[in-house]
């Protein structure tokens, strides 16, 4: 049986990688994408998602653009990693045209597409929760309806990469991260930041991936190497914790969601945000006592399983 996904993003760089490895998937029905600002704007967004789909030669699956900016303050950017335009600023004059957004807005069809598929769906959320959060404000029985939220976001050693504790898409937008991870009742697996920065992947193997002899990895070469020049600077080892090797964020969340044996541990805790602190805002929080009185728990990976995770990245640009 073909596994329903939806995928919510702010397509920059691991995003496109996180779509690819479900286009690849051949067990995966991917039934749409929303966007949402986050790495870049959302016209930004839906732009990057129709040239992922168009190196994949998927641009049939419907994309719908989201919110514009979080629920509360001000957007702030990844420009400094991602390219002003979320896929390392590469020009590509044979981009598809906007038209090719579906008229829908991204958080009726979310409703739409999980109330038409119950219980089938798995959402996948590379990006600040925005969209997610106004969807269950819209329809507060959408979370039991899903089959499982994986979620690439959060962190769980208060390391940040954007704020002094706070991980970018949770600090993107801390209050749709804390509707997400209080309203949404459903089976949550998160993939936190500092999870993702110790199952990193090697700079060889990177080089090994993109030199793969096809269009989807000479398309991944191409937004991929403003990046990872940036990921050998000094600078991003002063911003991102020093990144130890090759971290595809999102792409943690998309291989739990593809296939059920990746995840090999994890810890299961009730989690919520953090928004008032002077320095923690954003943080996710990890009730390891029991003090929140929470019965919902989410199931934070530890250990997966990444030979497997290779497989499916290699995949991915096959």
């Amino acid at each position: 049986m073909n596994k329903k996904l939806l995928v919510d993003v702010d397509c920059g760089l691991d995003d496109a990688q996180a779509i690819m490895m479900a286009l690849a998937a051949p067990s995966v029905e991917l039934l749409g994408i929303t966007c949402v600002q986050g790495n870049t704007t959302v016209e930004n967004v839906c732009k990057n998602t129709l040239r992922v789909l168009q190196a994949c030669k998927k641009l049939e699956i419907p994309v719908f653009k989201g919110a514009a900016k979080p629920i509360l303050g001000n957007s702030i950017s990844a420009g400094h990693f991602h390219g002003q335009d979320g896929l390392g600023d590469a020009p590509d004059p044979k981009a598809p045209a906007l038209d090719m957004v579906q008229k829908e807005g991204a958080v009726s069809a979310m409703i739409r597409i999980v109330n038409e598929n119950p219980g089938e769906v798995s959402l996948v959320a590379t990006a600040p929760l925005t969209n997610l959060a106004l969807a269950v404000r819209m329809d507060p029985s959408l979370p039991s309806k899903l089959r499982g939220l994986y979620i690439m976001g959060g962190n769980t050693e208060s390391r940040g990469n954007t704020t002094v504790c706070g991980e970018f898409n949770f600090a993107a937008d801390p209050e749709a991260a804390y509707i997400v991870l209080n309203e949404y009742q459903c089976p949550t697996y998160l993939a936190s930041w500092e999870f993702t920065c110790y199952n990193n992947l090697s700079w060889e193997f990177c080089d090994a991936w993109l030199a793969q002899d096809t269009d989807k990895a000479r398309f991944m070469a191409r937004i991929f190497s403003y990046s990872m020049e940036a990921s050998h600077s000094k600078r991003i080892e002063k911003e991102f914790v020093n990144i130890p090797g090759f971290v595809s964020c999102d792409s943690y969340a998309m291989a739990a969601a593809v296939d059920d044996s990746f995840i090999i541990e994890s810890d299961q805790y009730p989690v919520s945000v953090e928004l008032t602190g002077t320095h923690t805002r954003g943080m996710m929080i990890v009730d390891t006592v029991g003090l929140l009185k929470k019965t919902h728990k989410a199931f934070i990976m530890k250990k997966v399983d990444m030979e497997k995770f290779k497989q499916m990245m290699m995949a991915a640009l096959k």
